[in-house]
């Protein structure tokens, strides 16, 4: 089955988007799909990407292409919207339409984010081409892009009380400031957590915890993605230093954006920002608004939670009845868990499942489950939550489209119920076919695509693939390496991978699949000789038959030997 892997779009998430795809591109199982790169450019145009462009380090390396940018800034296509009526250059691939999908693929796997990805919009147009996709339909996307609405929702489901305000744009207005942070303050307390309401990734998330008019003032303009520039800061900048700010600025990850608006004129380009500043200041002291040209209209601000935080993922059985997966706690490093502390090695670590009794964990996937269920989405949903000291559950934030790269949230649960990326993959294409024939649209030709692919599964599932052994020493350098070649072997469909750790006491460990998922070497050392937590046992158990048909037998116990060739049925050892 050709799959189509569609990723970037115009969202401020999309680089995250493109560690999604590659994801995808390298892990989907090569013995039942062949993936097609489908970049989708700011200007919402589909390209058939060559495939050496999937092993760039980010979108803005080849796309648009580097002479195009002439004046040392790195920036996005939007910032050229001359392109917009140039064709696709050939050497980056060819755009195709939506009334061509068909020609190039079976079925779209969705690996973008925010609006316009996430949100029902590209999920509208492939049913109206009448392409199946992975994850959520239009109803669990709309809903899941939503924050003010996904909190209302939430309390509807399981009545939790959580304070929250909505700021509209025309409401935030400079001189009732004061008066507004005083309302808050009263209304909600300190800390107050102000999200922009429709993006993901943590981008939009600010908190304040000082009793500071200047830090709340900050907060919610970030969220509403404007900056103030007053005549004294933006005067007492060297041109290094200008240049630094302009290029923060088209930085999806710590800045606005491009274009920004500046007194109701666009500006596309760094460099243009400069001199229209530059110019400005030089004959006004006053203050000026940078906004996004993709601003939102309003903001979320609400109390401070306080508690463990975790992560859960829901996937579904054949049946569409959802299995909450084992939650993951968050273990934050860092005051504000943002989209650089999020994304950056080091800022949090994680543990599977909450440090907490087993029957609360149990109540965290009861919750979890009823919320995906009601809130109508599908296939797939992370949810992210608190729980209090006091024991209370506290959910927010459903997320349609988790992040996935090889070792995000959702993939180390799934790792946990004998799945391993490759498997996953496999699981949401499938399981999305099988949602897309509830829709009532296209039935008997989805009927036909889903039998084709289930004789495939259980072919390629009762197959005897000989066995390649990994094995690696006790450090993180090797561990990181025997991930990447234990992915790499298992997504080729032609062999079996098999971990093993040869440890520092000389013995080998044969390691079980959720033991490639963690972060650090330490961590697979620390369960090494410990039992299975029985919440993973129980929700393996409830999972058995969803595994068994997409991963055979599953062994999740530690096996040692004393000597490597004491371990049976490996026809071939590679060195991590």
């Amino acid at each position: 089955m050709r799959i189509g892997v569609f990723f970037g779009g115009p969202s401020r998430e999309r680089e995250i988007s493109f560690a999604g795809g590659k994801t995808a591109f390298e892990y989907l199982d090569k013995s039942l799909f062949e993936p097609i790169p489908i970049f989708v450019d700011s200007f919402g145009r589909f390209i058939k990407l060559e495939h050496s462009y999937m092993y760039s380090s980010q979108i803005r390396d080849f796309y648009p292409a580097p002479d195009v940018r002439k004046d040392g800034f790195s920036t996005y296509v939007e910032s050229h919207p001359e392109l917009a009526s140039e064709p696709v250059p050939a050497n980056i691939g060819i755009e195709i339409t939506p009334s061509q999908f068909k020609e190039h693929f079976e079925f779209a796997f969705l690996a973008m984010h925010g609006p316009g990805c996430e949100d029902g919009a590209i999920q509208g147009l492939l049913e109206w081409y009448q392409i199946p996709y992975s994850g959520p339909g239009l109803m669990g996307s709309a809903v899941g892009i939503d924050k003010i609405l996904q909190n209302d929702m939430i309390a509807l489901v399981n009545g939790q009380e959580k304070k929250s305000w909505t700021l509209r744009y025309s409401q935030w207005i400079p001189d009732e400031y004061p008066l507004l942070f005083q309302v808050l303050k009263k209304h909600l307390g300190l800390p107050l957590v102000i999200k922009a309401p429709h993006q993901g990734s943590s981008i939009g998330v600010a908190i304040v915890k000082e009793d500071s008019l200047d830090e709340f003032i900050a907060a919610v303009n970030q969220c509403f993605f404007q900056i103030e520039v007053n005549a004294e800061s933006w005067t007492s900048l060297n041109t290094d230093e200008k240049r630094a700010f302009a290029q923060k600025m088209a930085n999806l990850d710590e800045g606005i954006g491009f274009p920004v608006v500046l007194a109701g004129k666009s500006i596309y380009l760094p460099q243009q920002l400069i001199e229209e500043l530059d110019r400005h200041f030089a004959h006004e002291n006053d203050t000026l608004f940078l906004s996004s040209s993709n601003a939102e209209d309003q903001v979320l601000i609400e109390e401070f939670v306080n508690g463990q935080e975790f992560s859960c993922g829901c996937i579904q059985f054949a049946d569409g009845k959802p299995l909450a997966l084992p939650p993951s706690e968050v273990l934050k490093l860092v005051d504000v868990f943002d989209f650089n502390a999020k994304y950056k090695a080091g800022a949090s670590r994680k543990r599977i499942p909450v440090d907490t009794t087993l029957s609360k964990n149990q109540e965290i996937q009861q919750v979890i489950a009823q919320v995906f269920e009601q809130l109508g989405i599908n296939v797939c949903v992370r949810i992210d939550g608190f729980l209090t000291p006091d024991g209370t559950i506290v959910l927010h934030d459903p997320n349609t489209i988790p992040g996935m790269s090889p070792t995000s949230f959702i993939f180390k649960q799934m790792a946990e119920i004998g799945l391993n990326v490759t498997e996953a993959l496999t699981y949401l294409i499938r399981q999305s076919i099988r949602e897309r024939i509830r829709t009532g649209k296209n039935t008997w030709k989805l009927r036909e695509l889903l039998y084709s692919l289930d004789e495939r599964i259980t072919s390629e599932t009762e197959s005897i693939r000989p066995v390649k052994g990994i094995v690696f020493e006790e450090t993180d350098e090797q561990y990181v390496s025997a991930r990447l070649k234990y992915g790499q072997i298992s997504a080729e469909g032609k062999f079996r991978a098999v971990p093993v750790l040869h440890a520092a006491d000389g013995k080998y460990y044969q390691l079980p699949k959720p033991f490639m998922f963690k972060e650090y070497i330490a961590d697979v050392m620390a369960l090494l000789h410990e039992e299975r937590h029985p919440l993973l046992s129980e929700t393996a158990e409830r999972a058995n038959k969803t595994t068994a048909f997409y991963a055979g037998d599953v062994d999740y116990k530690v096996r040692p030997y004393e000597k490597r060739e004491e371990i049976s049925g490996v026809s071939e050892w590679i060195a991590a």
